[in-house]
């Protein structure tokens, strides 16, 4: 490779956090890295939730080829699995990543699973930049399912949708930790799965964490 296209790499640790609402607490992450060059990178992301209730409540992990398509902008192909309590489950994977206009930021994965399953997950992120070193962070995360995984407690079309707001102070720009709301509501035959398991469909934390990458 020339010297003008150099390997190089990062991880970024978005989140990393632990999260509480009085009677329930718990962490979550949302780590991604890569490693390559300017067109072509290997990328890993991986996210997930434990609660004090249980061991992890929901987790997984990506493995992607991710290739540069234009400006800001890559197309990813790999495999995901899940890493939920149960019997874990492999899926192959195809996405989009990379800079919206507005410069909301944007992660959408379609996922292909064994026995004709089917997901998807659309994330997108928004900076506002209070001060130089103060940053409001809105995010949004849909998940939605092709079929019925009562074993999983997930049903078919949209499951449930997350939204947050964490407020960071850089220290530099590797190094910020933050505060912020974080909130989850179930739909669908998902939020009938979780209510005959005596659990809400809703849910709504306060969140303490750090952001930071290397």
């Amino acid at each position: 490779m020339e010297n003008g296209d150099p390997l190089i790499g990062s991880v970024l640790v978005e989140e990393l956090e632990w999260r509480a609402n009085g009677s329930e607490s718990g962490a979550g992450w949302d780590i991604q890295g890569w490693l390559g060059y300017d067109i072509n990178k290997f990328r890993f992301k991986t996210e997930g939730e434990w609660d004090d209730t249980e061991d992890v409540e929901a987790a997984d992990i990506q493995a992607l080829y991710s290739r540069a398509i234009a400006p800001y902008w890559d197309i990813q192909a790999g495999w995901r699995r899940e890493l939920e309590p149960g019997d874990d489950r492999d899926w192959a994977v195809i996405g989009i990543q990379g800079l919206a206009p507005w410069h909301f930021e944007v992660d959408a994965s379609l996922f292909v699973g064994e026995g004709g399953r089917t997901a998807a997950r659309v994330e997108a992120e928004y900076e506002f930049l209070l001060t130089q070193r103060w940053i409001l962070a809105p995010k949004l995360e849909l998940n939605a399912h092709g079929k019925d995984d009562p074993e999983r407690g997930i049903g078919s079309g949209l499951s449930n949708i997350e939204t947050g707001l964490r407020l960071r102070y850089e220290f530099r720009r590797e190094f910020a930790p933050y505060i912020g709301i974080h909130h989850e509501r179930l739909f669908g035959d998902t939020a009938d799965y979780a209510r005959a398991e005596g659990r809400d469909d809703s849910e709504t934390r306060w969140v303490i964490g750090l952001r930071a990458w290397f």
